[in-house]
C-alpha cells in the first residue's frame, strides 16, 4: 500500500517484502530494518511477541530467503502495537510504565531472536532498556544477538510520515521519554549509559538534524555509530524535488554524505535501495 507522504515507500505484504529484500541483496545492500503494521492492537502490545505476530512471521520469512545475505534488524518497540500508540505499557495514570515496559521488551526481544532478527533496534528509550534485554537474551543463550541500541533519539516534528506509514494511534507525544532537542548533554549522557549496559551499535536519530549529536558518538564510542534519516527528512526532500526547486538525486546524495561525513558507520535511510544502485 502506497504512503501518501513519502512517494515510492510502501507497506509490503509478506511475499513483496521478501522480493523486496532479495533486490536488496542484489544491489548489495548491507541490511534491512523490518516494522510490523498489525491489524488489531491492545494496550500491552500483545502481538509484538506473538511468534505469530506480523513482525515475528515477516522475519522468519525473510531469514529463510535472505538471511545468509542480508543482515536483518527487527525494530523493537511496542508503538506499532499499543492501542494508545506509545513505546511502552501505561501506568494508571496514563504515564509510560518504564519498569514494567523493561519486561515487555525483554519478552518482544526474545520472539524476535527466535524469529531470526540478526538485530534488536531497541527504538523506545526506555531507561535501562540495553541492560535488561542483554539479560534476558544471555539467560536464553541468545548471545550472538546484535543490540542496536537507539541511544539519542530525539522527539521531532519529523516523524509524521512515518506514523502513517506503521499506522501509529499515538495522541500526544513522546516528548517525556525522547530527547530534547536543544539538550545535547543529556544526549551524551545517553550514549554513555547505553554503551556501559553493552550497546553493539549505537543510534543518533533524526539524522539530518543532529549531525554534532553523531560527531559526538562517534569521538567516544568503541563501537559502530549508526545514524537514522528519517521519513520527514525523505518527505522534505522528495516533496522539494517535486515542486522543481532542487535537484533530486543530487540533494538525496548530498544528505547522506553529510551523515557519512559526521561520522556515521551505519546509515538507515529510504534511499538505500537506490543508493546502493547508484554507488554500483
Amino acid at each position: 500500500m502506497p504512503i501518501s507522504a513519502m512517494p515510492g515507500v510502501v507497506q509490503h505484504t509478506l511475499d513483496s517484502l521478501v522480493a523486496e529484500a532479495e533486490r536488496c541483496v542484489a544491489a548489495g545492500v548491507g541490511g534491512l530494518m523490518v516494522f510490523g503494521v498489525p491489524v488489531e492492537k491492545d494496550p500491552r502490545g500483545s502481538g509484538a511477541d506473538d511468534p505469530d505476530g506480523i513482525l515475528n512471521v515477516a522475519l522468519r520469512r525473510l531469514r529463510d530467503a535472505v538471511g545468509d545475505d542480508l543482515v536483518l534488524v527487527a525494530d523493537l518497540c511496542l508503538d506499532e502495537f499499543t492501542s494508545h500508540g506509545h513505546c511502552g505499557v501505561l501506568a494508571p495514570d496514563g504515564s509510560v510504565d518504564n519498569d514494567a515496559t523493561l519486561v515487555r521488551y525483554a519478552e518482544m526481544g526474545l520472539a524476535q531472536a527466535e524469529a531470526g532478527a540478526h538485530v534488536l533496534g531497541l527504538s523506545g528509550m526506555m531507561d535501562g532498556q540495553v541492560g535488561f534485554v542483554r539479560e534476558a537474551l544471555d539467560e536464553e543463550g541468545l548471545i550472538d544477538t546484535v543490540l542496536l541500541a537507539y541511544a539519542a533519539k530525539y522527539t521531532s516534528g519529523l516523524y509524521g510520515p512515518f506514523r502513517e506509514a506503521v499506522g501509529s494511534s499515538l495522541v500526544g507525544d513522546r516528548a517525556t521519554y525522547q530527547q530534547d532537542p536543544p539538550n545535547a548533554t543529556e544526549a551524551v549522557r545517553e550514549i554513555e549509559l547505553d554503551l556501559a549496559e553493552g550497546a553493539d551499535i549505537v543510534m543518533v536519530k533524526p539524522a539530518g538534524p543532529n549531525l554534532d549529536i553523531v560527531a559526538a558518538a562517534a569521538d567516544l564510542s568503541p563501537v559502530p555509530v549508526a545514524a537514522y534519516q528519517i521519513s520527514g527528512e525523505y518527505a522534505q526532500i522528495e516533496a522539494a524535488a517535486a515542486n522543481g526547486w532542487i535537484d533530486r538525486d543530487r540533494v538525496m546524495a548530498e544528505s547522506l554524505i553529510g551523515i557519512k561525513r559526521a561520522g556515521a558507520q551505519i546509515i538507515a535511510t529510504y534511499y538505500a535501495l537506490e543508493m546502493a544502485r547508484h554507488l554500483r
